[in-house]
């Protein structure tokens, strides 16, 4: 009869038990239950920033589509007016502000063109 010194055969080869291969670690039981504590508090917090994050981003894209949906009805005020012969206030005043934007422009641009001239004749 052969003895096989306690070897097993797994999957046709022989493995004998001896020091090869990791070591079952001699870890104390409440350093490592402390440190998974440890680590689900870090997770838990990381997890609250998360979610403060995305709520204070959700609540500021609310605010925006808030102020475009006032903006979108305002625009659709002036246009039901105009449709009705009016110009609204705010746009006769953009207009106005536009044109004498343009006049002071195009002063500036003469006074300049002035001031040129008055250099050039004196050169």
């Amino acid at each position: 009869m052969l003895k096989m010194d306690d070897s097993k055969i797994i999957g046709g080869k022989v493995k004998k038990p001896g020091k090869r291969g990791r070591k079952p670690a001699k870890i104390d039981l409440k350093a490592k239950l402390e440190r998974s504590r440890q680590s689900a508090r870090e997770c838990r917090a990381r997890k609250k920033l998360r979610y403060q994050y995305l709520e204070e981003l959700v609540s500021s894209r609310e605010r925006a589509i808030c102020a475009l949906r006032e903006e979108l009805e305002m625009y659709k005020q002036w246009c039901m007016a105009m449709d009705q012969g009016k110009i609204p206030s705010e746009i006769r005043a953009l207009l106005t502000g536009e044109e004498q934007s343009k006049a002071q422009q195009n002063s500036n641009k003469q006074t300049k063109g002035v001031k040129i001239e008055a250099n050039g004749k004196n050169a």
